[in-house]
């Protein structure tokens, strides 16, 4: 378990000042060749390896394996991407690169193979010079941006890392313009990340040539390297949107030179940003610590959220910040960030971050806490050095009477596989394929069909006593499968079926959840392969006041 103070989160009724926060709508993505809607999340080389001898296939193919095998692929992690001193110091007689064979003998074609055989995608590097930034000088691209791009198109490169080292004073715009034209006429999907450090505010202009640029300089494993790229990414949050997104450089998390909770701060920060996640530490030697924070699913689905605002400071004095991102579905979130070494207390009113007095929750994304509160003021007790990132969304009417949850929208969900279905199995991926929800040949009009490990909260707003519900593994399985089903109110547990087998008859499930504001449906597994973990949530009924 991540070793964290405890963090208070208070929500009063305060009186409302200023004017609420106008957010722009991010501007549309068909000004670049859109092949990254969303911040690229992956890995890049240099920081673990540098250019020692340790880059090489078998590091490369490592990483890859770790990047499954440690959940990250399933986290949304796509890129493997091979940094500088990949390629030996001179071309070949065609002018072309040539990877270095002691590093890559079966050569960059065959490892990119690998990778993409791992359902995840390859990237490597250049320099929009003559010669790379490593003092050994490897061969750069500048005039010759066609050959190399055919070439990596040819490896099957998915990602260019395209830096600035020995341009000899030709225009940064020119250079990258170069490589991105030269990229496109591959006919192959590459996305292009730029870096001049931010010297040339590539951001005013290079939309529509790049898909991501660096804002700052190289990152390094401090915190005032941190804080520096943060305050030179963070006002530059209309800049950034699906398909050209603002870099401030890599994630350090793991590098071993700050706290955890600096790193998950930095997390956090770059998240809120919606600054791409590409992880800069040796994921096969990573500790339990580090892949928590990188794969923690809340976060990254901040990161990730479709509308691809980047999060704006609302406030900010003596080191404590207030930062809000809006999301798709009317939430926000909102990350309270201490850069001090002291405790402190951080608030805001909710009109300067766009919410009006009323009912809403707030989820922390770290501590996973879950309440309902009203409208005012929103305030945090925040340790040194970390950041309380918060999701905060709208609620409907409170339910009244008798109700199936199917027939109410859910606060928030997820799902081990594809959607969760409502009045049917879970079926595959794809929404609505789900079969008639069936347990032990008995059919169901009403439900919920879940895949573990899954959880889905309700809004209750203190007003039911009751929920009751058959639950089961479906029969659509055949056979196999274990679960458990849980059902929590305000974060209590207050029902639990135990373990489930596909020979276990259908169990009727009683919770008293009195006074709840939020009820929460939860499947776990049952510590086996959870391939055929399909559950059954069979009317699931609350009474309410």
């Amino acid at each position: 378990m991540i070793g964290r103070r405890a963090v208070a989160i208070l929500v009063t009724i305060g009186a409302m000042v200023g004017g609420a926060i106008v957010w722009p709508t991010t501007s549309s993505p068909t000004a670049s060749d859109g092949l990254a809607p969303t911040p690229p999340m992956g890995f890049n080389s240099w920081i673990s390896t540098y250019c020692d001898e340790s880059l090489d296939d078998a590091m490369i193919k490592g990483i890859t394996d770790a990047i499954v095998d440690k959940g990250l692929r399933d986290a949304g992690y796509r890129y493997v991407n091979i940094d500088d001193c990949w390629a030996l110091p001179d071309r070949n007689a065609d002018g072309n690169l040539v990877p270095d064979p002691k590093r890559f003998p079966e050569g960059i074609k065959a490892l990119a193979d690998y990778v993409h055989g791992k359902g995840l995608k390859f990237g490597i590097y250049t320099s929009a010079g003559t010669k790379t930034c490593d003092p050994n000088g490897f061969p750069g691209a500048l005039n010759y941006e066609v050959k190399d791009a055919n070439l990596f198109a040819s490896w099957g490169a998915d990602f260019l890392r395209y830096d600035n080292c020995n341009s000899h004073g030709v225009d940064a715009q020119q250079r990258y313009r170069k490589m991105h034209d030269a990229l496109n006429a591959t006919g192959r999907p590459i996305v292009l990340s730029i870096c001049d450090w931010g010297q040339k505010t590539p951001w005013q202009w290079a939309n529509g040539v790049a898909d991501l640029w660096r804002t700052g300089d190289d990152i390094t494993d401090n915190w005032d390297s941190v804080l520096d790229n943060l305050n030179k990414n963070l006002p530059l949050a209309q800049h950034t949107g699906p398909g050209h997104w603002n870099d401030p450089d890599f994630l350090r998390v793991g590098n071993g030179g700050m706290t955890d909770t600096q790193y998950r701060s930095q997390f956090s920060l770059w998240s809120v940003m919606a600054a791409p996640l590409l992880i800069a530490s040796d994921l096969r030697n990573a500790s339990p610590e580090t892949i928590a924070t990188v794969t923690n699913a809340d976060v990254i689905a901040v990161d990730q959220d479709p509308l691809g605002i980047g999060g704006r400071e609302v406030s900010s004095s003596g080191g404590l910040h207030v930062i809000v991102k809006p999301l798709a579905g009317g939430d926000q979130a909102v990350a309270l960030f201490n850069e001090n070494d002291t405790d402190a207390t951080i608030d805001t009113n909710l009109d300067k971050i766009g919410f009006d007095a009323g009912r809403y929750v707030v989820k922390d994304l770290w501590s996973k806490a879950t309440h309902v509160a009203t409208g005012g003021t929103l305030s945090a007790s925040v340790p040194g050095y970390s950041t309380v990132l918060l999701r905060l969304s709208p609620v409907a009417q409170r339910p009244a009477g008798r109700w199936n949850l199917s027939h109410m929208v859910e606060l928030r969900s997820s799902n081990g596989w594809g959607p969760f279905e409502t009045d049917r199995s879970n079926g595959e991926q794809p929404t609505g394929d789900g079969r008639a929800l069936t347990l032990r040949g008995v059919k169901f009009k009403n439900g919920l069909g879940v895949h573990s490990p899954s959880d889905i909260d309700y809004y209750l707003g203190g007003s039911c006593s009751t929920l009751t519900a058959t639950v089961g593994i479906d029969d659509e399985v055949l056979g196999q499968g274990s679960v458990a089903f849980k059902v929590y109110a305000d974060d209590k547990l207050v029902a639990d079926s135990g373990l489930v087998f596909t020979a276990t008859p259908a169990k009727s499930l009683a919770a008293n959840i009195s006074g709840a504001d939020i009820v929460k449906l939860v499947v776990t597994q049952g510590g086996d392969t959870i391939e055929f973990d399909h559950g059954d949530w069979a009317d699931p009924t609350i009474d309410c006041a």
